[in-house]
């Protein structure tokens, strides 16, 4: 039997278990600007959040329901939106992966998953302020 067709890393669960898992990390990212994971997990979040930050930075009704609808966290989503998206400059490549040691307890890679540009969350606090 072939594999043809099938994107993405399986991380050894069900494929509403690795959804799950992957949507939990991108909101992490988003509200932490920056984690520590293991490395396939970051290579795989890295793929379907630049998609989600791009998604962002179009800014229109139907790009902020479809980052709700993955993110399933409106708090995270208008974070990304209104505030994250509008300080991106970039057109790709918002995020960065550099390799943390390994962790002790198993071996794996582990990796550290930022933002490129420097994200100021004050700013965005400051604007709602305004309003």
């Amino acid at each position: 039997m072939h594999r043809h067709g099938y994107k993405g890393r399986k991380f050894g669960r069900k494929t509403d278990q690795a959804t799950a898992l992957l949507r939990g990390l991108m909101c992490s990212l988003i509200k932490y600007q920056s984690i520590t994971t293991t490395l396939a997990r970051a290579k795989e979040m890295r793929r379907s959040t630049e998609k989600l930050i791009t998604l962002a930075k179009k800014g229109d009704l139907a790009s902020r329901r479809l980052v709700i609808a993955r993110l399933d966290d409106i708090e995270i989503a208008d974070l990304l939106i209104d505030v994250i998206a509008p300080q991106i400059t970039r057109n790709s490549g918002y995020l960065k992966i550099e390799r943390a040691g390994f962790r002790k307890g198993d071996h794996s890679e582990m990796a550290t998953i930022s933002f490129v540009d420097d994200i100021d969350l004050e700013l965005g606090a400051k604007k709602k302020g305004d309003k």
